[in-house]
């Protein structure tokens, strides 16, 4: 009987050898497959049919206009009103007809509507997920650091312009922003058409259906006309999707978007537009991809569980559940954004959590202790840099990354992160992500290596991006008690006084919140109390949230009233809020 052999690590990652590294317009060195993709977000205002409009390639997501007999529906507003001012500037060449209605396909791209809301004079109705409000306000309050941080990797929105490392595309469009949009202006709207469950409404004259179908967001939705045939919808991307983003998001439950595809696929549509790539038309080639697109999602899935039920350990699964080759052959189901590696061990985590079985992860040595101990078990750092460079000779690219991140993890920084090492170390590392960015087709994988890089080799300065910084913008967006609550994820606990007590903030527009700091947390409450309280508003509570009025100043001034202005001062010192401590 033959031994086993076990499965190498996924070639389908990255390339070891540099047969399919290319060079783009601007001099960006890449994967070739990934260098021709961005003519699939070719800056075009697809007329797919008589009345229906999708513009793409003006940033990230498409802009898609429908005319009914009423005016003309506008779905999704873009990143900024930059943005969508493009979008509308190339719909007037084909029509003057009014936007008469919004509608939001899901949180992401509804942040130029403040310019159709402009050109109209007044708020339309706009149709969006009841969910698009609280998930709003986590990404900008709650989750603002990690969020921020997460994009400026996985899209690459510090890469420079030109040469090397310079941007070839985010995978599912040509960027995150287009720079030539400075300021991206926000001008998100909250909704004011809301829905939970599937809702038929006429719109604009158009008989709409529309149906939630969560995707890379739970507030997502499928829309669809069926006077038109057309299909509006969050989760046929111009790529494999997304279930694990780098960045880091909640779980994607494959099953779930399993039942949003199968849907797509029951309309039998003659148009399908999505908020990404360009448009498909033809019910057979629409049917063709959506089978396809469900099918590749499914094969990861079962797959995961076959090998989980096997009792293979997470990596072991990474390694053995790959797509087959024909997936590969469209760029529907090509891992052009995401890697099917990597998809895998989120199913995974997502189905059944951290512990795989593999005993080490049970109790790990701390990372700084670890580093130094495989480093003095391979013979000290000489030793460990040089197998790096015969690794990167030899094109064993994986476990020349492994290697090169001991050195730097063998170290604190100045905040006590496990990511020091000397400069040549660190370059070292580098060099060996950047070989991987140059070899992979995926646009985040290759975004998020290079940004990697490029702080390791002293290029980029992201530490500001690791800090709970509130914007201005995100808590006036969100309701005054909303930015009040999620003081709780920034409380020092070393700093919680012995005895519970109170804070209440009363914001002069009617509207109260309290937080009681007790064994090591901050309680959200009603505010009913009649502990100390701060009379202020909103917009002072937002400027000194975000750094722009010291607290100091605003109490001296007047514009925050404290009953206790001791007792109000000291108990927001111990919030981790540069602007509360000023």
């Amino acid at each position: 009987m033959a031994s086993f052999v076990p499965p190498r690590a996924p070639a389908d990652s990255f390339d070891a050898a540099a047969d399919r590294v290319g060079v783009g317009p601007v001099g960006q060195v890449g994967h070739q497959a990934l260098i021709d993709h961005s003519d699939t977000f070719a800056r075009t205002l697809h007329v797919v049919a008589d009345g229906i409009w999708t513009y793409v390639g003006n940033g990230l997501s498409n802009q898609t206009f429908v005319e009914g007999p009423e005016g003309i529906i506008a779905i999704d507003s873009g990143e900024s009103c930059e943005e969508m001012a493009n979008a509308l500037a190339a719909l007037r060449a084909h029509t003057d007809a009014a936007i008469v209605a919004i509608i939001y396909t899901h949180s992401h791209y509804v942040s130029g509507t403040a310019t159709i809301i402009d050109e109209i004079g007044h708020e339309p109705p706009i149709w969006g997920h009841r969910a698009i409000i609280d998930n709003r306000r986590e990404v900008g309050l709650e989750s603002a650091p990690v969020g921020g941080f997460g994009l400026v990797h996985q899209f690459g929105m510090l890469l420079p312009d030109d040469g090397p490392d310079a941007l070839i595309n985010c995978g599912i469009g040509p960027w995150f922003q287009d720079r030539a949009n400075h300021p991206h202006t926000p001008g998100y709207v909250v909704p004011n058409q809301l829905f939970d469950e599937p809702t038929v409404a006429t719109v604009a004259g158009l008989k709409v259906v529309m149906t939630p179908a969560p995707s890379d967001v739970s507030d997502s939705i499928t829309i669809w006309f069926p006077s038109l045939g057309l299909c509006v919808n969050n989760l046929v991307w111009p790529a494999l999707f997304n279930v694990f983003p780098i960045r880091g998001e909640r779980f994607r439950d494959p099953s779930v978007l399993l039942t949003g595809l199968d849907e797509i696929a029951a309309y039998q549509a003659e148009y399908l537009l999505g908020c990404h790539g360009p448009p498909l038309t033809g019910a057979a080639r629409i049917q063709e991809v959506v089978t396809r697109y469900r099918d590749a999602i499914q094969y990861l899935l079962d797959q995961t569980v076959r090998a989980i039920n096997k009792g293979l350990t997470l990596d072991e699964v990474s390694q053995r559940v790959t797509l087959p080759a024909p997936y590969g052959d469209d760029y529907f189901t090509a891992q052009l954004y995401g890697l099917a590696e990597h998809h895998v061990k989120q199913i995974y985590t997502g189905l059944r959590g951290w512990f795989d079985g593999d005993a080490a992860r049970l109790f790990p040595v701390p990372p700084i202790e670890r580093a130094n101990r495989l480093i003095d078990g391979f013979g000290g750092p000489a030793e460990v840099r040089a197998q790096i460079d015969r690794a990167l000779q030899a094109n064993d690219l994986r476990w020349a990354l492994e290697l090169a991140t001991w050195l730097v993890k063998r170290e604190a920084d100045a905040t006590g992160r496990a990511d020091g090492g000397d400069p040549a170390d660190r370059a070292r590392l580098a060099a060996v992500l950047r070989t991987i960015g140059q070899r992979t087709m995926s646009a985040n994988v290759r975004n998020w290596c290079l940004t990697r890089a490029r702080e390791l080799e002293g290029v980029l300065n992201l530490d500001r991006f690791r800090l709970h910084r509130f914007r201005v913008g995100a808590v006036l967006a969100a309701e005054p008690a909303d930015s009040v609550r999620a003081l709780r994820v920034v409380f020092r606990p070393e700093a919680c006084p012995a005895e519970p007590c109170e804070l209440v903030w009363r914001f002069r527009d009617g509207s109260t919140v309290g937080l009681v700091q007790r064994n090591g947390v901050a309680v959200p409450t009603d505010g009913d109390s009649g502990a100390p309280h701060i009379t202020l508003d909103h917009s002072t509570w937002a400027a000194v949230l975000a750094g722009k009025q010291p607290l100091s100043e605003a109490v001296a001034s007047g514009e925050i009233v404290a009953s206790d202005p001791a007792f109000a001062t000291e108990f927001l010192s111990r919030f981790e809020v540069a602007g509360l401590h000023a």
